[in-house]
């Protein structure tokens, strides 16, 4: 059993290599995918175009389409932050956890400012 984080880890990089390759939800997906991330990913992509239109709704000359896999959800730029430095300090190592953080960072007070 997974926890509910590593649940939606998976559902994103199952999003992720869905929406790069065009391949089947989850068949380039190495490992187990528990019930919940499957659940998760799933509801997502059924309902991608209605996301999709959302975005574009809500954003000023930003369509959906200019935005990255990983770029279509809300959440807090600290909650961002904090996951892209755990994964690249998972998938790299700490020195590439601290600079992915100082970039993050330094784009978070610069685009506060705005």
């Amino acid at each position: 059993m997974t926890s509910r984080r590593e649940a939606r880890r998976a559902a994103v990089f199952m999003l992720f290599q869905w929406d790069l390759t065009g391949e089947p939800l989850g068949s380039t997906y190495e490992g187990d995918v528990d019930d919940f991330a499957r659940e998760t990913a799933e509801a997502v992509k059924a309902r991608a175009v209605e996301l999709d239109r959302r975005i574009d709704e809500t954003t000023e000359d930003w369509p959906a389409d200019r935005l990255g896999a990983l770029e279509r959800g809300e959440v807090p730029p600290e909650v961002a932050i904090d996951e892209a430095v755990r994964l690249a300090k998972r998938y790299s190592s700490d020195e590439a956890g601290r600079l992915v953080n100082g970039i993050l960072g330094r784009v978070a007070r610069e685009t506060a400012r705005r």
